[in-house]
């Protein structure tokens, strides 16, 4: 049972890759409809057990063997499981993990840089997967910093659970030596989901390729009579250390010795790499590429064979001489058979959070091994709906509405609508009657009767809608989008990442943001700096020419995001892109269902403002109309992030709110002042009423900065928040909380 279990959770990441995605012709895996599937380990447990006529073990390196069937020819079909990645290395007394990576050696230039600010999951003993983040800066706090940490070494590498003490860590089941990787399947990028990419992608599409074979055998092979692997002896062999040295390699070769033998993974091929994109001599989705040991002599035994079923079924297999799966070690090592074979498919940004397989290629590797042990291929639909516990994917339960359907709406500066249909939704009924959308697509919503005494002031709070992303300028010759910002932060936490392409009709497609020139060379090193983000980037989208790109439905002024979700992590702390600023959405949408339709006495105007990112343009808009309205409000309180220093990357000299004790006044940022007296009445308020209350400088400006022309006092709000700007955020929902019951009071008391 535990291998089994392993099998699935070492492949899970591409286990899901779809229902399709493996398909029967190239048509079909055109056609990818992007569902993804999660089979039930114990219930395929099942059906391996009673279709028979194989054995299983586990050998002292963690290789994986399943053998069918008996008698001539044995056949060994090898594939690697590992992927590079981090070992828990060491705990701090504050919770907070340190690791080793795996390799020890780097795999290229920016391996390790490409991790900083990301979601990950921690594998423990057991099988749990703990959800945390890599630390990383916060680019509002570096200006005029001494000695910036430079993000590019597993020195500067910190995991965040959630966790505020290293006995909370050991609760989750979290021990030294336990995985820890950059999260969740690969995306499907490209029309109609024609590759996929992420993490692992190349290391592990060889192991997705046999798991799938052997889910189609057992579920249908056994009901038909048939073999479940062809006839004589079939080994499937999943290997571990393969960047160690290829350690479960070496130690296979060394026990079983088949009359064939076929290692599928990644190829090492000398292509010129550029940004990324295929370039000349790239046989990247131009079929497989295939090494045998007859060097350049005519090709015999399995590579002959290989290449006849291949000419037979029309599919493309490039015979080139290229390196042999890597063996070293401290002493001799196996002799690789007489008649081996290499199989594998060329990859793009290979190591990379964004390595790209085609799954067209992927599905012509599925057709050719099958020809090759001479098994039909079952129905893909009839086994996904024949095999028990099968279901769709869905996102993590949320129990903290309104926040993550909010963070999980996509809404760069300027392309806001769908966040703001979100807010609209989480209104009550009775507000969704009285918000409107100004001409800056901001929404707005005014309670009161607005019959106040002298004493009593006009007050708004103002939240902004947007996030950072990417726009699209223009389509380039060769089909890739040049884009522009929208928005600042450092561009390792978004380049060499999936990304998504939103169209304007509601949809999006996958891409690739491109690493820039040089990336793969030794010495490679970041762009640092406020205006780092601002070089041009392209985004590749499988295509080779602007038309193929514009029959994709995308244009310019299209927007670019990095994919997410909404995450809980330990305790009350979670994690989501976009925290900054749909936490202060969500703390007004919470006072607005608190406070209710009728406010006698009162003038209270809730904002949720458009472009901030990019200039506070929404903002800067309202304000403007209210002053021509003689509507211009005494206070006005811009509830943001208060980008905290609460991070074992940052210098605690200032921003330093910690997580979990409440809302944050934004006494100091780049943008204004507060003045003490408010400072201290906002205090006042909160103690009176029990809410948990900090203050401080931080850095970045807010939206209540452009009313202050109009005689307007800015109190800034907000709430602490680690890795600003990037996949890593986080969070306390307590602080949550208090945001939204002080934005109650002071609407009732200010």
């Amino acid at each position: 049972m535990r291998t089994i279990f392993r099998i699935l959770i070492l492949v899970g990441t591409l286990l899901t890759f779809g229902s399709r995605l493996l398909a029967q012709s190239d048509d079909e895996v055109s056609s990818y409809s992007g569902q993804f599937y999660v089979v039930d380990s114990e219930r395929v447990l099942r059906l391996v057990l009673e279709s028979g006529g194989h054995k299983e073990k586990t050998d002292n390196v963690g290789n994986i063997i399943l053998t069918f069937g008996a008698g001539g020819p044995h056949r060994l079909l090898v594939a690697p499981l590992d992927a590079p990645k981090y070992i828990v290395s060491g705990i701090t007394e504050d919770g907070y993990l340190r690791v080793q990576r795996l390799p020890q050696a780097s795999p290229n230039s920016v391996f390790d840089a490409l991790s900083f600010a990301q979601p990950i999951w921690v594998e423990t003993r057991e099988g749990k997967l703990v959800h945390g983040v890599f630390a990383g800066l916060s680019v509002h706090l570096q200006p005029g910093r001494v000695n910036t940490p430079k993000m590019n070494h597993p020195e500067e590498l910190f995991v965040d659970i959630g966790a505020k003490s290293a006995p909370e860590v050991h609760s989750a089941g979290i021990d030294l030596l336990d995985g820890v990787e950059l999260t969740g399947p690969p995306r499907t990028t490209g029309e109609n989901g024609k590759y996929a990419s992420g993490p692992g992608v190349g290391d592990r599409f060889g192991a997705l390729v046999l798991w799938e074979l052997l889910i189609k055998r057992f579920v249908q092979a056994p009901l038909e009579g048939k073999a479940v692997l062809g006839n004589g002896t079939t080994t499937v062999a999943f290997v571990t250390q393969s960047w160690e040295g290829g350690r479960g390699l070496n130690r296979l070769l060394e026990e079983i010795h088949a009359d064939q033998t076929i290692y599928i993974g990644r190829v090492t091929r000398d292509v010129p790499t550029a940004s990324g994109t295929p370039q000349k001599g790239s046989l990247f989705d131009r079929g497989l590429i295939m090494a045998a040991s007859s060097g350049n002599q005519p090709l015999t035994g399995t590579a002959k064979s290989l290449q006849d079923i291949a000419a037979k079924n029309g599919i493309p297999l490039n015979v080139e001489q290229i390196q042999k799966p890597r063996i070293s070690g401290y002493a001799n090592t196996s002799d690789f058979p007489e008649d081996f074979v290499h199989l594998g498919v060329e990859t793009l940004w290979a190591g990379t959070p964004a390595e790209t397989a085609s799954a067209r290629d992927l599905a012509r590797l599925e057709r050719l091994l099958e020809g090759y042990l001479g098994v039909s291929t079952p129905d893909r639909k009839r086994i996904m709906g024949g095999v028990p516990g099968c279901r769709i994917e869905t996102p993590c339960p949320s129990t903290l509405p309104p926040l993550p359907s909010l963070t999980e709406a996509y809404g760069a500066s300027g392309h806001e609508s769908a966040v703001r249909d979100q807010v609209t939704k989480l209104l009550p009924e009775w507000a969704q009657k009285k918000v409107t959308t100004d001409a800056a697509g901001n929404l707005v919503l005014r309670i009161g009767d607005g019959k106040r005494d002298a004493n009593t002031p006009r007050i708004a709070f103002v939240a902004h809608l947007d996030e950072i992303g990417y726009e699209v300028k223009k389509i380039e010759d060769d089909g890739r989008l040049q884009v522009g910002v929208l928005g600042g932060g450092y561009p390792q936490y978004f380049l060499g990442h999936v990304v998504l392409v939103h169209k304007k009709d509601g949809t999006h497609v996958g891409g690739v943001l491109e690493l820039p020139g040089g990336w793969d060379k030794p010495g490679f090193e970041w762009p640092t700096g406020a205006r780092s983000m601002d070089e041009p980037a392209h985004v590749y989208v499988g295509t080779k020419s602007k038309e193929e790109t514009e029959k994709l439905g995308i244009a310019a002024n299209d927007f670019v995001t990095i994919p997410k979700e909404y995450r809980p992590l330990l305790g009350t702390r979670a994690n989501a892109r976009s925290f900054d600023d749909r936490v202060g959405c969500a703390a007004l949408i919470t006072a607005v269902r608190a406070l209710g339709p009728e406010l006698p006495g009162r003038d209270v105007t809730f904002v949720w403002s458009t472009e901030e990112e990019v200039g506070l343009k929404g903002a800067a808009a309202f304000a403007e109309q209210a002053a021509k309205e003689n509507r211009v409000p005494d206070f006005v309180f811009a509830i943001d992030t208060f980008v905290s220093s609460d991070s074992p990357l940052e210098s605690k000299r200032f921003a330093d709110a910690k997580l979990g004790e409440g809302f944050v006044i934004r006494a100091v940022d780049n943008s204004n002042i507060v003045p003490l007296e408010y400072v201290d009445r906002v205090v006042s308020l909160a103690k009176e009423n029990s809410i948990p209350v900090q203050y401080g400088v931080t850095g970045g400006g807010n939206d209540g900065a452009v009313f202050l022309r109009y005689g307007s006092v800015d109190v800034a709000l907000g709430w602490p928040l680690r890795y600003a700007h990037s996949p890593g955020e986080v969070i306390d929902t307590k602080d949550l909380d208090a945001l939204g019951k002080i934005v109650e009071v002071l609407a009732r008391k200010w």
